[in-house]
């Protein structure tokens, strides 16, 4: 599937599935949304970020009218995941090429869909990772999180740490860590690379390593 110019359909249009329809449409994307509640489906029309479909994007004759045969991907992004997952398994067995991306309601559920599913995502771990960042501040930061266990953290290197003025060839990172760039993606560092007081800087860590990490570079 072609990453431009794509033609998505999601399914609710509660905060997250309007933030996504924002978000690709700002990307230049063709997006359709189904919503069954009118005021939802008012606030999206207004927004100009999406076509809008009113019902239950459970029901085949709904989703017949989203076109899904010029569709590339459809996103069953409402709070319940039942409902998403009947979205999703509709959606391929009227289009089987389709990519389907499902709200789960827990992370540990997101296995349980692997085999059904191209994709699913659990919106509230973004949600409380920036919950986090505002509440801790700016000095150590969960910038992402990957597939699996790896997570990217955005580090300030504090004046008196151990690693500030050095090299990265002469910082004894844990194994099971990298640092991949600097705050704003400009380079990626090299073993001459100096790690600057001040500076934020992304680590990607395994999470036994993630406090060790911090320590290197906040002291």
């Amino acid at each position: 599937m072609s990453v431009g110019d794509l033609r998505v359909v999601i399914v609710g249009a509660s905060r997250v599935g309007f933030h996504a329809a924002r978000g690709l449409n700002g990307h230049g994307h063709d997006v359709t949304v189904i919503e069954r509640d009118e005021d939802r489906c008012d606030e999206v029309s207004d927004a100009y970020v999406a076509t809008v479909i009113r019902g239950d994007g459970t029901r085949p004759d709904i989703l017949r009218q989203a076109d899904l045969e010029r569709a590339d991907a459809i996103a069953a992004l409402t709070p319940n995941a039942g409902s998403n997952l009947a979205v999703c398994v509709l959606a391929t067995r009227m289009e089987p090429s389709l990519r389907t991306v499902m709200r789960v309601s827990t992370p540990e559920g997101a296995e349980s869909y692997e085999e059904i599913v191209d994709e699913t995502i659990f919106p509230e771990r973004a949600g409380a990772r920036a919950a986090v960042n505002a509440i801790t501040g700016n000095a150590f930061q969960s910038a992402e999180v990957l597939p699996g266990d790896l997570e990217v953290l955005g580090i300030r290197v504090m004046t008196d740490s151990p690693v500030a003025g050095k090299t990265l060839a002469d910082v004894a990172l844990p194994a099971g860590s990298l640092v991949i760039s600097n705050a704003d993606g400009g380079a990626i560092p090299t073993p001459e690379t100096k790690l600057k007081p001040g500076r934020t800087y992304l680590v990607a860590v395994e999470p036994a390593v993630s406090e060790e990490v911090r320590q290197l570079f906040q002291g």
